[in-house]
């Protein structure tokens, strides 16, 4: 069972510690739809034996309790929150696909305590000037967002009956946006270990309700409440040049307007290959050169 902790406003957040408690902290941010069970596999985990690997549920997901109209920055305040009553005081930051946008939140706004952020497919803000966000995107992301953003009341009674069946049946999820899945993600789904986590991740994620996912769509579709060439820490941006979901144009925008990014993009790598990155990320994450101030 996660552990929790009460928020100023009285919502609960959940959360999951595993690792090293005396190493290097590291918060994830998981996907969208998602939970703490769905960013990093327990392999990987137990092949880092310095790192203490923290996680939380957003709201709405899990057993964190609902923040409705909560935008991306929140992440932030939360992040912070969870820190102080773990007795952090600087700490990396990971996020993978939709908890990547939540990730540079981090940066952006603790500018004193996350010391390195690594984001991992991340989508970019829906306002990014220049930047066509549907191009090169998934038809059934397409669908989503736009029918978020036109009958959002429709949007969330479909939500519920999706997430009721992903209860049942977490492969549904996956089966949902075959579309958008490339050869590689779909050999990366299918092993064991990672059908496993993302399963069990889903499964968690919408055990009570599609809140977390409704209100995740929502922000990340509205403003993200902060500017990401605002961000003076050290960023990894990694991403997969056939991915769908977060298409690539998204990655060549952060990479143009966050000031310390250091963009990795692999030219036949599509969402999922985000989750077969992650030791090189790892890596980079927990390194401490002088020059992260």
């Amino acid at each position: 069972m996660p552990s929790g902790i009460r928020m100023r406003d009285g919502r609960r957040l959940a959360f999951e510690e595993w690792g090293d408690p005396d190493g290097t902290p590291v918060v994830l941010l998981h996907g969208t739809p998602g939970c703490r069970l769905g960013v990093v596999p327990h392999d990987m985990i137990e092949a880092r034996p310095g790192v203490r690997f923290i996680a939380y549920d957003r709201p709405g997901y899990g057993d964190s309790d609902r923040g409705p109209g909560r935008r991306v920055a929140q992440a932030a305040r939360d992040v912070a929150a969870l820190a102080d009553a773990l007795g952090l005081d600087r700490f990396a930051v990971l996020g993978r696909s939709g908890g990547a946008p939540h990730a540079l939140a981090c940066a952006a706004l603790l500018p004193t305590r996350v010391r390195r952020a690594a984001v991992l497919a991340s989508l970019a803000p829906p306002a990014g000037e220049g930047l066509k966000w549907f191009e090169g995107m998934a038809a059934s992301n397409v669908e989503e967002f736009t029918r978020a953003l036109t009958d959002p009341v429709d949007f969330a009674d479909r939500l519920a009956s999706r997430a009721a069946e992903i209860r049942a049946d977490p492969a549904q999820l996956l089966a949902s946006v075959r579309d958008g899945l490339t050869d590689s993600d779909r050999r990366i789904v299918s092993a064991p270990a990672m059908s496993d986590m993302l399963l069990r991740n889903y499964r968690e994620a919408l055990r009570t309700s599609a809140y977390g996912w409704l209100d995740d769509t929502l922000a990340l579709l509205s403003h993200w409440g902060f500017d990401p060439a605002r961000i003076t820490r050290p960023v990894l941006l990694w991403h997969g040049a056939e991915d769908t979901f977060s298409p690539v144009g998204h990655f060549e925008w952060l990479a143009r307007h966050i000031p310390r990014a250091r963009p990795v993009l692999e030219p036949e790598a599509g969402h999922f290959s985000a989750l077969e990155a992650l030791p090189d990320v790892l890596d980079w994450l927990c390194a401490t050169p002088r020059t992260d101030g």
